[in-house]
Order: C-alpha cells, then structure tokens, then sequence
C-alpha cells in the first residue's frame, strides 16, 4: 500500500518489514551481547522507519555533508536503534558490526560516540544531554543561514531532529535547553518524545503528573501528540513540523509502547535494560522473521539501496546550487571553507598587542581585550555567558547578540543556564562550523560539568572561560571561592585547564585553546588584579602557556631550589625567589596537561630530577601538586573553604604569600 504525503509516496508495506527486521537486529545483537537495552529500540522501531526510511535528508556516502538533517539520539542507552536504522540506510557500518555490538573495539558501544561511527552526530547517553546538543546545533544552523545564505543561493536549510525519552525530559538541562531555545526561536529543531510512561525503575507517573505537552507549550513550542506506531501519523506531523517555519521549535509527543515485540516485558519497566531477550526465538517468529539471525530481506535492502540512491541525487542537485554559490560568493566560500576544515590563521600571537609593562589587570580583563582581537582574526568565533557578561568581560564588541531576528549575532545571551549552556556549546563543537566558547565563574563549573565531560570524551574543540578563580573572590564567601575546582577539573581527560599568571600568559592560553582542535579547554582568570611579570620576556610568558610550563626565572649557578605556581601565585613564587637568592629556580606551571603533552626531554630540563628539593604554591586544593613535587617537598595550598572577607586579606590568612614560600624553604635547609 502506498499512502500519498506532501513530499513522496509512502510504501507502508516495506516500512514496516524494515521496522520488523530492524527490531529483530536489536534483538539478536542485545542477545549476543548479553546486555544492552531492548526498551527503546523495539518501541520506536516506526519512528526510525519514517525518518530513516522517507523523511530525514542526508548522503550516507557523506556523512557529514554541510546541509544535512541532524539526528540525535538524546536516549543513547538504546544505540541499537541507532545502529540498526544506519546500517539499513547504507552508511558504512557494515553487518559484522552490528554482530559485534559493545564488543571491544567496535563501531557499535554500548552508548553512541562521536567520531567512532558514522552517521553518529554526538556522544550521548548521561539523559538530556542529546536535548541541549540539538538546541545548539540548531543555533549552528540558524547562524550558518544568516552568515552564508544569500537570496539567491540558499546553501543550509536543514533541520535538527531529536529523539528523547522520558529520561530526557525529565532531566533538568532539557528544561534550560528547550526553554532557550524557544525564546530564540529556533523553528528548525524538531523534538520527537518517545513517550513511552516507562522510566528505568518504575512506570513514570510513580515520579511524576506533569503535562509535558503544555510545559512545551508554555516555553513556546508548537506541540501535538500522535500514536508513535502509525507511520502516517509520524509522517504527516513530522511533515507538518518541518515546513512550518513559524518561529517555533517542534514537539511530536510519540505515544509508544516500550519493548514492542516481546509482550512478556512491553510496557513495562522490565523492557528498559536486556530483559526480554530470552523470549527471543519467540519474539523473532511473532515478527515474522525467519530462523536467521540478522536477517534483512532482500525487498527491504533494495528499499533502501532505492532510497539511497534517491538521496545522492537530491545531494547533487544542492551541489549544483552550493557550486553556484560559491562562484558568486568567493569571499563567504573562503570562509566557508575555512570554517569547516576548523582553519586559524598563522601566528595568532601576532594578532594580539603588547600589553603595558606597567599594567596591574586581572586576568579576566586582559582576556576580554584578547578575545577582541582574536574575534576579528577568526570571524567564526563565537562567546556566550551564562548571564555574566559584565562579569566575565567575554563580550565580543560590535558583534551583537544572536536573536530569532538577527541569527549573525555572534554573542549568545544563555541566561542563568549553565549545565544547558554547556551543551549547547557541544552542540557548536559537533556541528564543527563556529568555534564556541562560554563564561561564567569558576565555582558555577560545576552545573557544567557533565557536559564538559563529554566535550572532552568526544574531542570537541570548544573553550570555556571561567572567572573568579580562587579564594580571591572575596566578600562573597566560600560559597563563590572555588578551591578544589581546579584541580577537579584537572582530573577530567582531555581537557586542558589553563591557569594564566599575568597579562601576557592570558594571551597564550586563548591562543592555545583557539588553535586546540582536539578538546576542550578551561581557562581560569582572576577576578582581582595580577602585575604584568616584566622581569620574564613576553615571548617565554606566552609560548610558555602553549608549552604548559616554563622556566620563568633561572638559577644563577647551581640549583639548589625550584618554586612552582601557576596563575596569581606565580608573583609570590618570583618574590620569593628574589629573596631566597640565586640558586632558586621559579617554574610557572599554568598547564598541567599541556605540559604532560611535551616530549621527556623538554620536562627534564624544565624540572631536572637531579633536584628533588622543590616547593609549589597554588591558591586551592594541593593533592595534584605532589606529582611534581616529591614527598621531600612542600606544597602550599588551600585544602579547607574559604572566608568571607577581602580578597587579599583572604590569601593572606589562608597562606597564600611568599613568606610562606620563604618560610617553607627556610624549612627545608
């Protein structure tokens, strides 16, 4: 049977054959593994069906084709359906994959991964995450449109599809993301609620009576509830949802029935994990399916070697118009191109002035004036506050703010959002055009800190700038000094956390993090003022941040002694130095992780083993320390909370000052 749409014909007949053997992959691949989760896979089989097998436009020969739809799997836990409807598409993940589901080494883990599949648009799994990823994609989107559409060529007119769960709605990150993106009008994404009623442990009204429906609309969504098994329905509102550009992001509340195809656990909360794959052989012959394990029919593999074929043709033809546009555009192409191959310019440093000699700036205030001149250098440059701006200083100045009516704007305003705003700027770092980066204080990390997470697990060259660093802060209190942040931070891998010490170390570390295109970086600024370090060159302080560490101020003759710091501290080390003599070696360790990155040799002669007898000093928590400094050493730190009092006053009473150095090395002979 063949059902007339707005676009093209719908063959129900085939759909669903494909919709029974892609729950039978899930099936046989759960089962082989021994674990997974059949619950969404086998409940929103029809949705796959309709989007991957009529409406979504993409080029599997191209999976990151500049104009294609974006789907997210918010509820990574059911990557089967994911893998099962790529496989059947025709990108290359190949059947023996799908056999080796959450194997070692595979293409198929037991949560997607970007980069690790094709056809994978980002890492999810931790629920919502997907929700806020989709929301900064489709903001991506809106101002890739602005900034290289043109009326006559209209290169990105895509949409950003995401399937979630209850999971995912729940979770408080889809409220910051979805209530963002609604204010900013972000018609483009089209949200797919697999609303199954089923949460892992229970039936979700035993957690909770909301109506998810007028929620959505209350933040501005356009919203309709549908029967998530009748493919017409999932047409026809998806349809509806795609041409509608009103100024309003879509909701499909799917009504679904959980573990669909095995009765003995669907609808229940049994479906959610593996339980139900011992009904297996049954649950295969109640689907038709023959005694064959991955079993795909030949119909339903020449369906969508048909639809594959009907997509490489709609791709060339947006070739032909993308070819069109790019001789008429040399300019936006240029860039363009750049853009998308993640391109700086050479020698970034070079785009940043001198600062004064006498200069007495905090670091978040050198790093506003940095971020100027780096944002007119790489006009794909984008900043984002978590309601701080004023704070933070990362404004770009006569840039203006991305709005529904101005989607060129390149500051975005994300309110007090920062777990929501921390994957929307992953959202940035997956769609791969513009380079992201956000604010807000260092203690407020913490609200970001699963997305940073993943930023750093999917290698996403985003940046954050987190200000207020230390006990410094002051008057506020120990609820807004961080003292364990930065090195908590220090333990995520892969990301690189940058602790500046001066004007000129601040340039450095943008730099570094604007040319990183393998992770995510933390840069760590002050809110009170640091001098600018004169008595070490420009050149050291800031190629020695890209370094990690550096030698700030050799020894005169033998060594005796080396002092350790980073950021503010780094002053103090320099002082102390000055005091204690010549034999005295100061090192400033702005980054940990950078530094690990450099070859032996360069770390042996920043800090030869040949002197163990050495002393850091840092404004936080001094666990981290030790693996520099030996148990004959001495490390000068904060390891409780912080007072409510001036800053200085604060450092002073915590120890954080030469005499302390002094007095430490006096100490130890």
């Amino acid at each position: 049977m063949e059902v007339k749409t707005k676009s093209t014909a719908l063959n129900l007949e085939t759909l669903a054959e494909a919709a029974a053997q892609a729950r039978g992959l899930a099936i046989d691949a759960v089962k082989a593994a021994g674990i997974g989760h059949l619950g969404l896979p086998l409940g929103a089989t029809e949705i796959g069906a309709i989007l991957f097998g009529h409406a979504l436009n993409f080029n599997p020969e191209n999976p990151r084709w500049l104009n294609r739809d974006r789907f997210v799997l918010s509820a990574g836990h059911g990557s089967m359906f994911l893998y099962a409807w790529l496989h059947l598409s025709g990108f290359h993940i190949p059947m023996e994959e799908i056999r080796n589901f959450r194997q070692l080494n595979s293409m198929t883990p037991g949560h997607p991964e970007f980069g690790n599949t094709p056809g994978v648009e980002c890492t999810t799994g931790p629920l919502g995450q997907g929700i806020g990823n989709a929301v900064g994609m489709a903001i991506a989107a809106k101002m890739a449109g602005g900034h290289f559409n043109t009326e006559k060529h209209k290169i990105i007119d895509n949409h950003i599809v995401c399937l979630a769960g209850d999971g995912c709605i729940q979770e408080g990150i889809s409220a910051e993301a979805c209530s963002l993106g609604a204010h900013l009008g972000l018609d483009n994404l089209i949200l797919i609620f697999d609303s199954n009623d089923v949460t892992l442990d229970t039936m979700a009204d035993k957690t909770q009576s909301e109506d998810t429906a007028k929620r959505f609309e209350a933040y501005g969504f356009d919203v309709v509830t549908i029967d998530g098994h009748e493919m017409t329905s999932i047409l026809e509102a998806y349809e509806r949802a795609k041409t509608e550009d009103n100024g309003r992001p879509k909701l499909i509340i799917a009504k679904t029935l959980i573990g669909k195809g095995i009765p003995e656990v669907a609808g229940n909360a049994k479906a959610h994990g593996a339980e139900g794959k011992e009904f297996s052989e049954e649950a295969r012959k109640n689907l038709g399916l023959p005694d064959e394990l991955y079993y795909v029919s030949a119909s339903v593999k020449a369906y969508f070697s048909a639809r594959k074929q009907n997509l490489l043709k709609a791709y060339a033809i947006w070739e032909e118009t993308f070819e069109q546009w790019k001789s008429a555009n040399p300019d936006k192409s240029e860039l363009l191109n750049s853009a998308i191959n993640g391109d700086c310019p050479k020698d970034l440093l070079g785009y940043i002035p001198h600062f004064s000699p006498d200069a007495n700036l905090a670091t978040r205030v050198a790093g506003r004036d940095v971020l100027q001149q780096l944002a007119a250098a790489v006009p794909v440059l984008i900043s984002g506050s978590a309601d701080l701006h004023g704070s933070t200083n990362n404004y770009i100045k006569d840039a203006g703010d991305f709005t529904r009516d101005n989607p060129i704007g390149r500051n975005i305003l994300f309110g007090i959002r920062e777990h929501g705003m921390g994957a929307i700027v992953n959202g940035f770092g997956y769609d791969g055009m513009f380079r992201a980066s956000c604010a807000t204080f260092a203690v407020f990390s913490d609200y970001m800190r699963p997305s940073v997470r993943l930023a750093a697990l999917a290698k996403l060259p985003v940046f954050y700038i987190w200000t207020h660093d230390s006990v410094a802060v002051g008057e506020d209190g120990p609820t807004h000094q961080p003292v364990e942040t930065v090195s908590a931070l220090r333990c995520i891998p892969n990301l690189d956390v940058i602790r500046p010490a001066d004007p000129e170390e601040t340039a450095g570390s943008f730099v570094a993090a604007l040319e990183r295109s393998d992770g995510p970086t933390a840069l760590i600024l002050t809110r009170q003022n640091v001098p600018n370090l004169n008595e070490i060159s420009i050149d050291d302080r800031r190629k020695g941040v890209i370094s990690g560490g550096y030698i700030a101020r050799k020894e005169e003759g033998s060594l005796k002694l080396i002092i350790l710091a980073s950021g503010s501290e780094l002053q103090h080390a320099l002082a102390a130095a000055n005091e204690l003599g010549g034999e005295v070696r100061v090192v400033s360790m702005p980054c940990f992780e950078r530094f690990e990155r450099q070859a032996a040799s360069y770390r042996e002669n920043i800090l030869p083993s040949t002197c163990l007898n050495r002393i850091a000093i840092e404004a936080g928590v001094t666990g981290l320390w030790y693996r520099y400094v030996s148990l004959e050493g001495k490390v000068i730190g904060i390891d409780r909370f912080g007072l409510s009092a001036p800053g200085d006053k604060v450092m002073n009473e915590l120890g954080i000052s030469p005499e302390s150095i002094i007095q430490a090395a006096r100490e130890m002979g």
